[in-house]
């Protein structure tokens, strides 16, 4: 009762078929279309295909008036309702009905190959959609019927979520902002104790040369070249002997 309140869609329409009466299978090899009469069809009229759920009709009607000549419900394709021949594309075997139990093989024939093409399409897009339909409702029934997880929060559990700034990342953004108004920091101490230690100390930049002569706090005149610094010693007398020890010095002899 349900299914005869479902919405019937029009899968295709062609406006020339011919029916043919066709002789018993002979053999399990399938049915040939040239064992048939093909110049004295049985009827010739207008197909159509709808779908109401998951099943198709295939109704022939009269092209004028739109009387119900045949149909063939299919429920599975290709299957039993319909069947090519074995020697052509444009010629069908289809299982017909009358709604009281009793059915029928006919042959079904199309003018046109394009027509015969159609047919075959609109049936195998039908039944593929069917065939999506149920794997989705299985799919959704698995689903259903495996346990959930429970991701709510239990009696007295409590979740804890950082939200600051790595030091890292401070030290970086600390830079960029430094960098950006032109300040620099000072050098640490351990960058300041190197250079330190490169760099030259101003005494020894600034150190003058060592007098030739012992410095005893007055000027004393520079040695000229080739001359013996130590000949004042040597030549000195006894009374610069006396001084000498007076004042704490050695003669050199």
């Amino acid at each position: 009762m349900a299914e005869d309140n479902t919405y019937e869609s029009m899968l295709c329409v062609k406006p020339e078929v011919h029916v043919y009466r066709i002789p018993p299978r002979s053999s399990n090899r399938g049915y040939r279309a040239a064992d048939w009469k093909l110049d004295e069809p049985a009827w010739s009229g207008r197909l159509k295909i709808t779908a109401k759920g998951k099943k198709a009709f295939i109704k022939l009607e009269d092209r004028n008036t739109g009387e119900l000549y045949a149909q063939a419900p299919v429920e599975q394709y290709p299957g039993i309702a319909v069947e090519a021949v074995t020697d052509s594309s444009r010629y069908f075997v289809i299982r017909i009905e009358d709604g009281t139990g009793r059915h029928a093989f006919i042959g079904l024939g199309f003018a046109d190959r394009g027509d015969s093409f159609d047919f075959n399409v609109a049936l195998q897009d039908h039944f593929k959609w069917v065939k999506q339909e149920g794997d989705l409702a299985k799919l959704e029934a698995s689903q259903s019927s495996a346990p959930k997880l429970d991701l709510s929060f239990k009696e007295g559990q409590t979740i804890k979520i950082s939200i600051g700034v790595s030091r890292r990342k401070r030290k970086r953004s600390g830079r960029r902002q430094a960098a950006a108004s032109g300040w620099r920091s000072a050098p640490s101490p351990s960058r300041r104790k190197s250079r330190t230690a490169d760099a030259p100390s101003c005494s020894a930049q600034h150190r003058y040369p060592p007098s030739p002569l012992l410095d005893l706090g007055s000027p004393v005149a520079a040695a000229q070249p080739g001359s013996d610094m130590w000949g004042d010693f040597t030549s000195a007398g006894s009374n610069s002997n006396q001084d000498a020890a007076k004042s704490g010095w050695v003669q050199f002899s």
